[in-house]
């Protein structure tokens, strides 16, 4: 950013500040929220890990549209959720609750209509309740099972009216929860990968497995080869890969020898190494990858080491397969790195 695109007309002075004091607000009150979480929260988490059906959640309002992230957040990790409209539910869609299963309500206030006609009718299934609300003294909170208390909330602007920091506060109590739940489960980075296919972050969980050159595709030879010989000795269909892998006689990989380095060879003048022993000359501790392995690990090892193959080896220490840098490429998303 430029100088003059940092220089603020005085003008807009005031609105900077409000915003300032907006944010700010916002983040005291979620410091609050945080240090006034106790064994309430504990409890709701293990009611979500003991649920055996689904978790509806439901709010009206603003907290509805607050509600329907955090049924999201936690279907994608690990626990299955739906959101509810209290509306639509005493029209006839409280029918889509089981007594196995388990609301979240959502109400600052803890006397929203919707929210409190349809109580009576969930308590009579023997569906447990967690509310995230301000007071346990309100309709919401008395009629729960659970409840996660979220205080006297003051709405930010000049009039505070519209929900606001109570909306923040419901959205980040709700983020602790599905978070916390998910790791309680044991949910793992392979598991949200399978709810998150496409897109950038699709890309990021993909496995190793999904984009390497399988090892049919890659060049495989022993150790004990020459330079010579072992560029010669298995050729591979489809693209040229940049690297041999060296195995073993017990097909674990002993070693890699690169493009670069018969490059490096040929500048040195080295023409003796090429009837040599592979094995003199190759790299004989490579950095190597399990197939289970993540998109984003590779990103990183290969920013970090500056290197262009990964071979990708089982649990026995044999070759599976390889990852090389311009396969990468071709997953990362368009202007990756532009």
């Amino acid at each position: 950013m430029s100088a003059a695109e940092q220089i603020v007309p005085y003008s807009q002075f005031d609105q900077l500040r409000e915003a300032r004091e907006i944010l700010k607000l916002e983040a005291e009150a979620l410091a609050d929220v945080s240090r006034r979480l106790d064994a309430g929260f504990c409890a709701a988490v293990d009611l979500l890990l003991n649920c055996t059906g689904s978790v509806i959640v439901c709010g009206m309002g603003k907290a509805g549209l607050i509600g329907q992230k955090l049924a999201a957040t936690l279907s994608s990790t690990g626990t299955r959720a739906h959101f509810l409209h209290p509306a639509e539910a005493v029209h006839g869609d409280l029918g889509c609750l089981h007594p196995q299963d388990l609301l979240i309500a959502l109400s600052n206030s803890g006397e929203t209509e919707e929210i409190s006609t349809l109580l009576p009718s969930v308590r009579k299934m023997g569906v447990p309740i967690i509310a995230i609300t301000a007071s346990d003294r309100s309709t919401l909170g008395q009629n729960a099972d659970v409840r996660i208390l979220l205080g006297r909330i003051r709405e930010a602007g000049p009039w505070g009216l519209a929900p606001t920091t109570s909306t923040t506060a419901m959205l980040a109590v709700g983020d602790a929860l599905a978070l916390v739940v998910a790791r309680q489960r044991g949910f793992t980075p392979q598991q949200f990968a399978v709810f998150h296919p496409a897109g950038s972050l699709g890309r990021q969980l993909k496995s190793v497995a999904e984009i390497m050159r399988p090892l049919d595709s890659v060049r495989v030879a022993s150790a004990k080869l020459t330079v010579r010989e072992a560029f010669v000795a298995r050729p591979t269909a489809g693209r040229r890969t940049g690297a041999v892998l060296l195995v073993d006689e017990d097909g674990t990989l002993a070693g890699i020898f690169t493009d670069s380095d018969l490059a490096r060879l040929m500048e040195r003048r080295r023409d003796d190494a090429f009837d040599r022993p592979i094995a003199e000359v190759m790299t004989s501790h490579p950095v190597t990858l399990p197939a289970t392995a993540m998109f984003a690990d590779v990103l990183a090892i290969l920013a970090d080491r500056k290197i262009s193959e990964i071979p990708v080896l089982d649990e026995r220490h044999c070759p599976v397969g390889m990852i090389d840098i311009t396969d990468v490429i071709g997953w990362l998303p368009s202007g990756a790195g532009s």
